[in-house]
């Protein structure tokens, strides 16, 4: 369900914006599980299937580490772990694993987001659509602009910075759209193997290789039958 209010851009001409309810909402997590695979973000938000494996063990381990850490504050730097985040515009909420407050020349104070991965970075764009998701809920929720924000990855033990710019906000709205739209369907897609399944910590729940073998073998039946 939504909820419309009315939004003013730079013009001061009123824009209707649809607004989801705090039930509809969904886990940020859930699109970076999508771009992953479709089939994988339906396995755990609609199945509610988890099988961990060494990978997410790492990563969550590194995740708990960061969360309890405290609250760091300084003059011109405060940094909050763990922070609960929202957007009703995306339909989306989670938590931060860090939010740095940075005092700007005006004295206000400019946010930046920071997640925590396992591993090297990647050459999609998984990782940084979720942190692109976090920082569209923090200006949303601080009525602010978040341009930029950094992936720590946990085996280089290094920042890689990500701006937030046209192209990667717009494919964080569309994958927020396209995750709501999987689960209100409520419907699984098909497995399909490919080089990525073998890290799937759901690699032997959802046997892609061989539910897709019997695919075609069902095919191949069928082509053949009189």
């Amino acid at each position: 369900m939504h909820e419309s209010t009315d939004r003013h851009c730079d013009d001061h001409s009123p824009v209707e914006v649809k607004l989801y309810n705090e039930d509809d909402l969904i886990m940020i997590s859930s699109l970076q599980h999508y771009l992953f695979c479709p089939r994988q973000c339906a396995l755990i938000h609609i199945e509610q299937l988890w099988e961990e494996n060494r990978f997410t063990a790492e990563g969550r381990i590194l995740h708990e580490r960061v969360h309890t850490s405290g609250r760091e504050s300084r003059r011109n730097l405060r940094i909050e772990y763990d922070v609960p985040i929202r957007s009703l515009e995306l339909g989306i909420t989670g938590r931060a694993d860090i939010v740095e407050f940075h005092r700007r020349d005006n004295g206000l104070w400019q946010p930046f987001p920071v997640e925590y991965k396992r591993g090297r970075p990647k050459k999609d764009d998984t990782d940084r659509v979720q942190l692109c998701a976090q920082a569209i809920c923090l200006e949303e929720m601080l009525a602010c602009t978040v341009p930029e924000g950094a992936l720590y990855y946990g085996l280089k033990r290094h920042r890689t910075s990500v701006i937030f710019d046209a192209p990667l906000r717009e494919k964080t709205v569309q994958t927020a759209a396209a995750v709501h739209e999987l689960l209100a369907q409520a419907k699984t897609p098909p497995p399909f193997y490919d080089k990525r399944c073998e890290s799937c910590s759901l690699l032997t729940q959802c046997l892609p290789a061989v539910i897709s073998r019997k695919q075609v073998s069902r095919y191949l039946h069928k082509m053949v039958e009189p």
